[in-house]
């Protein structure tokens, strides 16, 4: 996928945050661009060329930020859980 330069790619990044639900990181992975560059498209340039997609996005993203804390303790809950599988051959 081709990705849009500037105004458009903040647009197509803040739409597919809303509508994805999606963190910094993952929208980064998924069009192959860094999160310095999702971060600073969604929150500067975003808020002067769509002040009511900024609005939405921001609150995802606090959300996210919100609730970082329980994605981090479960995936290491996971990360332990494999290596306990492995160790006992099951995996």
């Amino acid at each position: 996928m081709e990705m849009p330069k500037d105004q458009d790619r903040a647009i197509v990044l803040g739409e597919y945050i809303l509508k994805n639900k999606a963190t910094v990181r993952a929208t980064a992975k998924k069009f192959g661009i860094s999160k310095s560059t999702v971060h600073k498209d969604v929150s500067e340039k975003l808020e002067k060329i769509h002040p009511h997609l900024y609005k939405l996005v921001k609150e995802v993203l606090e959300e996210n930020k919100r609730e970082r804390h329980i994605r981090g303790g479960l995936a290491t809950k996971h990360k332990y859980e494999e290596r306990r599988l492995e160790r006992e051959g099951i995996k």
